[in-house]
């Protein structure tokens, strides 16, 4: 390998680059290892699934059966629970790496990523902590980055001037650190939902924000799975009927949800989360504290002030720490320099099932909203289409090395 100089290379890659080593960016490289393909795969932080491992909380298991979080050829292990917790989950993936030999180069952070016309290949360029700049020449882009990439913290009148603790859900670890305090969190999606129960549980006061309309089915009818349910009668039942079918039972379960402050939104679950891609919240136990009380259900934040919160509807709160359970968004157009298959929202502008794949080698896996069994379907086609490409240029001996490049490390 020639370098350009101590903190500069250049990385001819006989195969595809992988951005992103999370469940999504791991299930690609597991097919293209099957097939013999070589490959690099990249990550900013210094572990596999740094969403999991760094930014989530410590009571969190998956919502769904375990049968429908595991990635492609390599189930959950017999002994794991239904719902696994999240050291489970970690442990899974992480014995899925080894499992398939999957070594990610840590700490190489995507500056850009761009299409080079001239000579038909993808050029990108990282940088690591340490200020080692590398550029990588590849055939193949594989965008792993995933719908979670970035926090996402609202602007909120005052909240500068607040004075008490203020994170992002990614930050909150535990209920512990909040005993006896008075705690706003701004969110209801799962995370919100979830935190508020997780302080209650630790004797903390906790007011959930509910801005608008929101979902709430109970994660288990009849002690079966309420997704695996539904999956089930989607295969006999048309969407619109199923979701009938998912209100009647959330509502026997459940109860009228919109007495305890939630309003339904007019379009049923299913739908909202195939056309908005809005996940319904799948109750652990939140709702019960919500009709006791114990979580306060408050309007739409008007602004902050010291040590306390207004508002929408003029009611004001002393409060002691603000949780925003604000959700995620897409880091793609940030590093991408690519308009024709992403969106300005980071998200691939075909829908699923057709997101997948885009022009001059370029491909999107954990972009589908549909969980880590989308993102499965997504992996395993991505996999296949550059093994065919790859096999068939390996036979035909017409691989093409660009005599153009100033340098070359072969991976």
């Amino acid at each position: 390998m020639f370098s350009f100089s101590d903190t500069r290379r250049c990385v001819w890659v006989n195969g595809p680059v992988i951005v992103g080593a999370g469940p999504s960016g791991l299930a690609v490289a597991a097919g293209l290892k099957e097939q013999g393909v070589p490959f690099v795969i990249l990550e900013r932080a210094n572990c596999i699934a740094s969403l999991w491992q760094k930014r989530t909380y410590d009571r969190l298991k998956l919502h769904l059966p375990k049968q429908f979080c595991q990635l492609p050829k390599f189930p959950f292990p017999d002994h794991y629970p239904e719902y696994p917790n999240k050291k489970q989950f970690i442990e899974y993936l992480e014995s899925y790496a080894r499992h398939f030999d999957i070594n990610p180069q840590f700490n190489e952070t995507v500056e850009s990523a761009k299409y080079d016309e001239a000579c038909r290949l993808w050029r990108v360029k990282t940088v690591s902590p340490s200020g080692c700049e590398v550029e990588y020449i590849c055939q193949w882009l594989v965008v792993a980055t995933g719908e979670n990439a970035e926090q996402v913290m609202p602007e909120i009148e005052g909240l500068q001037n607040f004075g008490g603790e203020v994170i992002h859900a990614c930050d909150y670890k535990s209920g512990e650190n909040f005993r006896g305090k008075r705690v706003v969190v701004v969110g209801c999606g799962n995370s919100g939902m979830e935190v508020s129960l997780d302080l209650c549980n630790h004797d903390a006061k906790p007011s959930m924000v509910v801005r608008s309309s929101v979902h709430v089915i109970p994660r288990e009818v009849f002690g079966k799975s309420t997704f695996e349910l539904a999956i089930f009668m989607l295969k006999w039942l048309p969407l619109w009927l199923v979701d009938k079918i998912l209100l009647v039972l959330a509502w026997t379960i459940l109860g009228n949800i919109e007495k305890c402050g939630l309003k339904r939104p007019s379009v049923g679950p299913l739908e909202l989360k195939n056309t908005q891609g809005k996940t319904p919240v799948l109750d652990i136990g939140a709702l019960e504290k919500i009709k006791s009380r114990e979580i306060n259900i408050v309007p739409g934040i008007k602004k902050f002030s010291c040590g306390m919160v207004e508002f929408l509807n003029g009611e004001k709160l002393e409060i002691d720490a603000v949780v925003m359970a604000t959700g995620y968004r897409s880091n793609v157009p940030y590093w991408l320099q690519e308009t024709e298959f992403f969106s300005n929202n980071g998200f691939p502008k075909a829908p699923f099932p057709n997101g997948w794949k885009g022009r001059a080698g370029l491909y999107a896996v954990g972009f589908t909203r549909r969980g880590l069994s989308g993102a499965s379907v997504d992996a395993m086609k991505i996999a296949q289409d550059i093994g065919k490409v790859w096999k068939e240029d390996l036979n035909q001996k017409k691989q093409k090395v660009p005599t153009h490049r100033r340098c070359i490390s072969t991976f």
